[in-house]
């Protein structure tokens, strides 16, 4: 359930999004993620590490998702980030971490 964003009443798995962006040669890691949205409840952010020596903008993300999956599941944001994400014991990223800094502050906050 907490893999599951809710947007503008549409459920959208993170793994699904994960799935269509991970294809991307340039993606070495990426997590999806919901943070607030005002109008939509949550919008779908995705947090992406660039295969070193990869160049990569949030449109090419975007696009690149938009060819597998439903225009309302792909990303309305993507972060980059340069050094790996965060993971557990278990080789999972921690997910919680990556959106606590959205959620701070917010009335709700998904676990």
């Amino acid at each position: 359930m907490k893999d599951m964003i809710v947007s503008g009443g549409e459920n959208v798995y993170s793994s699904e999004v994960e799935s269509a962006i991970s294809t991307h040669p340039g993606v070495a890691q990426v997590a999806v993620i919901g943070i607030p949205d005002p109008t939509w409840g949550e919008a779908v952010h995705a947090v992406v590490v660039p295969t070193p020596g990869h160049e990569l903008t949030e449109d090419e993300v975007c696009e690149h998702a938009r060819q597998t999956i439903a225009g309302y599941k792909v990303p309305k944001s993507v972060e980059f980030r340069a050094e790996p994400l965060p993971l557990s014991g278990a080789m999972k990223v921690l997910k919680r971490e990556l959106r606590a800094p959205y959620w701070e502050g917010q009335d709700k906050s998904i676990g």
